[in-house]
This record gives structure tokens, sequence and C-alpha cells, in this order.
């Protein structure tokens, strides 16, 4: 078997980002939509997000909504395995104390007892032991490759359950023997990460509890297949996955006419507040009939994929085109804003007591780990706010003061300790530096969305940020990645979506009414 060649399981897999920024290469950009009017207003993106016309709406059947439900159910599953190094099935356990939990183990318990009493009767009862090695024998079966006849041969064999039940018929069956060969079997098909359950197994002297035991293992044996089969799809996965994720949401959007409602909504704000800021900007007021500002549709684009990292997850429906990576992206949202408070303690500590502390990196690094420590959960609901700023305060003067006495310095007066723990509290009510470093961060992500897909280089750090800066480059990596495959992806879409709403042909038309076909 494969497993063999395997040393470690796949929930052991380091996390890395290489491959999913190899996804997010491997085709053209959005910026191809971008190049002409013309690239608006053909006819190669999708035909069901085109204007609403005068029919009436299409009535949805009941089997039309499970046919989407299972293509968005597969879709999402393989947009994890392609772009999850991490994604691996576990055993599933249900907690102990819970009504079910107790009902099952006591199932269990009782099946096992009756066994027990069958193999203690006097001649034994056979028949619920041959069943438990007739499941046995097809689990260990279906582990088996295409190529593997001799094994196939050797167990369909020695656990064939009609020798098994003739020799009970004799009272010789050995049902310790049957349990050695199929440890042994096991033993040869299992991943190394078993070898130890293995060694257990063999070491069991009660038959009941060793059958018990063996099919536990082979649970587990069955996800480890599962976890294999996945880490083999996924370089596969990978290649197509582009393909793939597009052709399930066409399949989608002909089933569910309004499975892009949101993202129309979503694109639609973006290109009226870009309409809004371009108003303001301009040095005289556009007439009546004057036509609308030429916008850019990547523009507008990577402003809406700004606008996700201010998303309330939790009240506000994310658009149908971002579900398969909603939890990536709230997980990113959450780590940008903890990063967003630790620049701005940074920023405030050392704008009051930074001529104390120059050159002391050590203190920066220190305070930075005390800070991270304290904002551990932020993003909950239950998390106090204003109580772990002021821990960070009283520990940033502590911490201070003990720097300035190892360097035979004078301490912080009360005064600035008072200050300064004040001007940090001061953060959850809105202070003038969170402004600012908000302003800086999106400046720093919109630039990030700026570059090239196949440029590696990170864009200049604005000031203020230093101290975030790796964590900071390494969300926006992971960012940039997560919206250029979205764009390969969902290109055609968005570019049916931008022509809609970006040129708008005299009386209202839009552009892709006269669009020529194809």
């Amino acid at each position: 078997m494969p497993f063999n060649d395997e040393k470690r399981s796949v929930s052991d897999d380091p996390t890395s980002d290489s491959d999913s920024s190899r996804i997010s290469e491997s085709a053209a950009s959005l910026s191809d939509y971008e190049c002409s009017r013309q690239s608006f207003t053909s006819d190669s993106s999708s035909k069901s997000s085109s204007p609403a016309s005068t029919s009436p709406p299409r009535v949805v059947t009941f089997d039309e909504v499970m046919a989407a439900a299972r293509n968005i159910s597969n879709m999402t599953l393989a947009h994890e395995i392609a772009v999850n190094e991490n994604f691996h099935v576990r055993q599933g356990a249900l907690p102990e104390n819970s009504l079910a939990g107790q009902v099952k183990h006591i199932v269990h318990q009782a099946f096992w007892d009756h066994l027990e009493a069958e193999l203690n009767e006097d001649p034994p009862e056979y028949e619920h032991a041959i069943k438990l090695f007739e499941e046995i024998r097809e689990t260990l079966l279906s582990f088996l490759t295409p190529g593997g006849n001799r094994l196939r041969t050797q167990i369909g064999e020695v656990l064939d359950s009609d020798l098994i039940r003739q020799q009970a018929e004799h009272n010789a069956v050995d049902i310790q023997g049957l349990a050695s060969y199929v440890i042994s079997t096991m033993g040869k098909l299992c991943a190394p990460v078993r070898d130890d359950d293995i060694k257990e197994l063999k070491a069991t002297g009660n038959i009941v509890e060793l059958l018990r035991q063996i099919f536990h293992v082979l649970d587990l044996m069955k996800i480890d297949m599962v976890n294999f089969t996945i880490k083999s799809l996924r370089p596969h996965l990978q290649r197509q996955l582009v393909d793939y994720e597009r052709t399930k949401f066409q399949e989608i959007l002909e089933e569910t006419p309004s499975a892009l409602d949101v993202t129309k909504e979503w694109i639609k704000e973006s290109v009226n507040e870009e309409l809004f800021s371009l108003s303001e900007n301009a040095s005289s007021p556009v007439a009546g009939g004057s036509p609308r500002p030429s916008l850019s549709p990547t523009t507008v684009l990577n402003n809406s994929y700004l606008k996700l990292l201010h998303w309330d997850y939790r009240k506000k429906e994310l658009p149908e085109t971002l579900m398969t990576d909603g939890t990536r992206l709230q997980e990113l949202t959450e780590r940008l804003n903890q990063l967003k408070v630790l620049a701005c303690l940074s920023l405030i500590t050392s704008n009051m007591v930074g001529t104390l502390i120059e050159g002391s990196p050590e203190l920066s690094d220190r305070l930075k780990r005390i800070s991270t420590v304290l904002l551990e959960g932020m993003n909950k609901e239950t998390f106090n706010l204003q109580e772990a700023l002021n821990s960070i305060g009283l520990q940033t003067c502590i911490e201070v003061n003990k720097s300035l006495a190892e360097r035979d310095l004078s301490t912080l007066s009360p005064e600035i300790q008072a200050n300064l723990m004040g001007q940090l509290s001061s953060i959850a009510e809105g202070n003038p530096i969170c402004s600012l470093i908000d302003k800086r961060i999106h400046l720093y992500m919109k630039s990030v969305l700026s570059l090239p897909s196949d440029q590696k280089c990170m864009p200049p750090i604005p000031g203020g940020l230093t101290v975030i800066q790796p964590e900071l480059e390494t969300l926006g990596s992971q960012y940039a990645n997560i919206v250029n495959l979205n764009k390969q992806v969902y290109g055609p879409f968005y570019a049916n979506i931008l022509r809609k709403f970006l040129f708008v042909e005299e009386g209202g038309r839009t552009a892709e009414t006269d669009s020529p076909s194809n």
C-alpha cells in the first residue's frame, strides 16, 4: 500500500502558501478585462448574469435547489482541499457527557457484553463473531489497490465465512488465530502512524476486547485512507481548480438565477463610492447632461475586495463568489484587527516615551509580545477590549520603568504613567491615531492588490507600521492569494456585472444590450 511510503500523517503537514500562490498565478488576472471597453461588451462571460429581461421570474423547483446545494457542497470541498494544505478528515467524537454519547456507549457496551457471553457459553456461540470477521474482511479488502490480487485471495481464503461456520459446527474455530492474522494483515496495510496501535493490539489478551480494538484501529485506518486520497488528489485539483469552480458556479447560476444578487450589490456599492469620490474631487461640478465619469473596472473590483477587510461577518452576508473563502477571510480580518491595535499601542508609546526607550529593541519586542498575549481572542463578543488595554497600559509602564532602572535612568513620573495609560486606553474609544493607522493599513493592502500577480516583492511598509511589518506582509500575501484566485475563477461573472454598472449607453441601456454575439 502507498501508506508504507508515508512517514507522517496528513494532519501533521505544515502550513504552506506556495501552492496557494501557484494557483493564484496560474491564469490571467482580471486586468485582462480592463484592456478595452470591448472586453466588457463581448459575450464571453456568463450568460446567466445578464441584465434582467421583461420576462417573468422563473420558478425554481425543489430538485433544482437541491442540485444547486450539491454543487455548492462539491465546489466548497474541492476549493478547501486545493487551497488548504492542512485540510484533512478527523474521526468524529460525540461529547462525553451528551445524551447521544451516553446512548452510544451503552449500546456498544451491551453488544460487546453479549458477544463475550456467547463466546463463554459451552459450547460457544460463534454467529456474531463470524459476522464481525465478515465485516473485518470487507474492510481489509477495501484497503487494497487493484494490483493486490495475491493478498486479496489470501484474505478471502483465511476469512472465508462459510469455512469458519463449518469449523464452528465442529467447535474447531480458532478465534485467536483469526484475530492474529487480521492484526498481521492490518500491520501490512496501515500507515506508519498506526504502528503503535498495532503493537497494542498484539499485546491485548482478551479476545472480545481485542475485536473491539481491531474495529477502532480499522476506523482510524479508514480515515488515513481518506486523508491519503485527499493528499494525492490535491495537486490535480490545484491544476484544474479554476476551470472546475467556474463550471460548477455556472451550473449553480443556471439552477438558481439569484445566485449573484449579493455579489451585484457588493460591486454596485463600490461603483457608487468611486463615483461619489470622483465627483467630490472634481474641480467643477458635473453638469446634468454630462456623461458619468469613467471608472477603472479593476479599481472598482479591488475596492470591493478591500471592503472585506471591514466586513461584519457575524451580521452581513458574504458575496456568493466568496463563500468558499469565507472562513479564511474572517480569520484574516480578525488578525488584521489585532495588528491594528498593536500598531496603535506601539505608536502611542513611541510618541510619549520614545526618547527614553530609544535604542532598546528588546523592550519593544517584549512590549509587543505582552500586548499580543493580552489581545488574544479580541474578536470574540465576550472580549473586554477596555480591560485588556488597561492591563497593557499597566504592563507597559512596568516594563518601561524596569528598562530605565536597568540603565540607571530615572523612572517615569506618576503623571507621565497616568497620561500614557490614558492614551493607550483611549484606543477603544477611537483615538485619532487609530484612524491614522487604519488609513495606512488600508493604503498598504490597496498597494498589495495593485501588484501584478506574478510579483513576489511586497510594497514598502508605511510609516508607523514597522512594528507589525512581518505579520502584515504575511497577511498581505495570503490576502492577495485569495483575491487573485477569486479573480481568476469568477472573472467572467465580475466582467458581466461591471459591464452593466460601468458602461451605460444612451437611453439607460447597458453596453451588454447591444453586444455582438460570438
